[in-house]
């Protein structure tokens, strides 16, 4: 009979969890942010980078799941992936320390804080949640989606607890607007040593509470797994063939290929959606797979593809919408004027608020034998941030170039994104753990985190189509420059007035062009002391060093807020759709779990 309680072990996954979310979501408030203002690059290139970094952060889980897998187990894998990410954030400090005396090694140094971070977060994340799964003996497998439920109210506490203070320390403006780009480096000071305190209470409580109910250490080395950790008949050891390795290495390639030549992704987007479907394939290939578990690892793969159109549209949180919190909405909250960083931390006191009252909707339902299927939960999830965007849309139409939108309805939107978040993330997590052979187990959650570093890079495309938003046309209309005639090509700008433009990020500089015409814009970005010459500005429109034009996605042109926000609209409308009218299926291939 299994008990009402969840074990301690929880608890102590949960506080590291949660320190490690406060680390990493403080962090990712600041990103956008940091890299526009301080590093002087363009609000394309920031949602770029931002989107390439989550995706990678979410593709190496499948090297640190495979790791913890066959040599160094779960716990060991998570000391060294929080020790990494503490590095990363240190890293991130020092860059922010530096960047107005040395630009370019502030560059450098966020690059190398970043893939730092990229790893540690391989190593961190597949392993702690597969921990979540190890806690519950066979008979209470049926409390998965409760504890992954509780387990990711950890996460969102420790998200609403970064979110709060990294903004307040390194989001500073005075009371005329202006921005303190010198603070930054305190918010990322803070997510350091939240990942070191994080850490240590994992290396101190672990052996105590993460353990089975007969006292074995739960996540350490595999060759310590006795048999009753898998399940009647299931084999213990993953068998992959020779040719079968062989061959998913080269699908990864052809597909890399094809993604950067054919559809013309950049070479980080291109290795995470072939690593997604190379991987997938790989784990199908195990010669010890039953058609049971076959059919159930297909489930977690059709919904981990679904998984990518939501992430696309909630991972704007950090790019497209916090620049319009930052330039085109009224940030007045009760007689405030909140940080734009901080806007997210609505989504983390939503999820902390709904996360129990979520958990206990999902018991009362399977008590009464009403509760459905995780898929279904997942699609009602889709809808929700359809629904989401389908209200901001219709508040954005009507403002104009100028008008500001008030707080209120990013708050409405981050409250029913949360509401999909918890009818989709641990539900999600949840399944992988009833799902997934005990062998795959670490692999698993790293393709279904793949799932999500392919919607993160999907996020990052997304986020590059943003518009020119209100401040921007305010920039132009004071340097008597006609932006919006220029966008619609009425208006033939000077090379001058493109420069003007790509100066407060209203038009888009092409780097390898400026490179081989000894254009170094940084320079004069920085010092306004330094013009350009006539001859440069001739160059400037020539070449087209400089761009101004409305950002186009799938063959459509988008000139305003209401047609890119109505574009996740469709994505997840479409998707939601899809997914309903597949669980009938679904259910019958997870064979009994739902």
């Amino acid at each position: 009979m299994s008990s009402p309680r969840h074990p301690k072990g929880l608890w102590v996954l949960f506080g590291t969890e949660m320190w490690e979310r406060f680390n990493f979501y403080g962090m990712r408030t600041l990103l956008t942010l940091f890299i526009v203002n301080a590093l002087m690059m363009s609000k394309e290139q920031s949602s770029l980078i931002y989107g390439g970094f989550l995706g990678l952060c979410y593709l190496t889980p499948m090297l640190g799941g495979f790791i913890a897998d066959r040599f160094l187990g779960n716990r060991y894998c998570i000391l060294l992936g929080g020790t990494l990410m503490a590095i990363g954030q240190l890293l991130l400090f020092f860059s922010a320390s530096i960047f107005d005396s040395n630009l370019d090694l502030a560059t450098t140094l966020l690059y190398i804080a970043l893939g730092t971070i990229i790893f540690g977060n391989g190593f961190f994340k597949p392993n702690i949640s597969s921990m979540v799964s190890s806690l519950y003996p066979k008979a209470e497998k049926n409390k998965l989606d409760t504890a992954f439920t509780i387990f990711y109210m950890g996460i969102n506490l420790g998200a609403f607890l970064g979110q709060l203070i990294c903004p307040l320390l390194g989001d500073i403006t005075d009371a005329a607007g202006n921005r303190d780009i010198y603070a930054f480096k305190w918010g990322y000071l803070a997510a350091s040593i939240a990942m070191v305190i994080g850490t240590i209470t994992f290396f101190l409580l672990k052996d105590k509470y993460v353990i089975t109910p007969e006292g074995r250490a739960i996540g350490g080395l595999p060759k310590d797994n006795v048999s009753s950790d898998y399940e009647e008949g299931e084999s213990q050891k993953a068998v992959f063939s020779n040719t079968a390795l062989t061959t998913t290495v080269l699908l990864f390639v052809a597909l890399g290929l094809a993604f950067f030549y054919l559809l013309g992704q950049n070479v980080i987007y291109s290795i995470i959606y072939a690593a997604g479907i190379s991987l997938a394939r790989l784990i199908l290939s195990d010669s010890s797979i039953t058609k049971v578990e076959r059919d159930r690892i297909w489930v977690i793969y059709i919904v981990s593809f679904f998984v990518i159109f939501f992430w696309a549209a909630f991972e704007q949180a950090g790019s497209s919408l916090t620049f319009i919190a930052d330039n085109q909405t009224d940030r007045n909250f009760f007689g405030w004027d909140m940080p734009p960083s901080m806007v997210q931390i609505f989504n983390g006191i939503f999820v902390v608020a709904f996360a129990v009252p979520f958990s206990i909707l999902w018991d009362k339902l399977r008590a009464k034998g009403k509760e459905p299927i995780s898929p279904f939960k997942q699609a009602i999830g889709l809808l929700l941030i359809a629904v989401s965007y389908f209200i901001i849309a219709h508040n954005v139409k009507d403002l104009g170039n100028s008008g500001l939108l008030a707080v209120k309805w990013l708050i409405l939107l981050y409250l029913i994104q949360t509401f999909g978040e918890l009818c989709l993330s641990p539900i999600g997590l949840s399944l992988v753990g009833k799902l997934a052979p005990k062998r795959f187990s670490s692999l698993l959650y790293g393709v279904f985190f793949l799932s999500n570093a392919s919607g993160y890079a999907l996020a990052g495309t997304l986020g590059a189509i943003l518009p020119p938003t209100s401040e921007q046309y305010i920039v132009a209309e004071k340097s008597n420059i006609d932006l919006k005639g220029i966008l619609e090509g009425k208006v033939d700008p000077s090379g001058e007035q493109l420069y003007v433009l790509a100066k407060n990020k209203a038009a888009e500089i092409n780097n390898d062009l400026a490179k081989e015409n000894n254009i170094k814009f940084t320079d004069y970005f920085k010092d306004t002391t330094k013009q350009l010459s006539a001859e440069q500005f001739a160059l400037i429109k020539e070449k087209k060093i400089i761009t101004a034009k409305y950002p186009v996605f799938a063959g459509f042109t988008i000139h305003n807020l209401f047609e890119f926000f109505m574009v996740f609209v469709v994505l997840c409308g479409v998707a939601s759709v899809l997914l309903f009218s597949l669980t009938p299926k679904l259910k019958q291939m997870m064979h009994g779990v739902n």
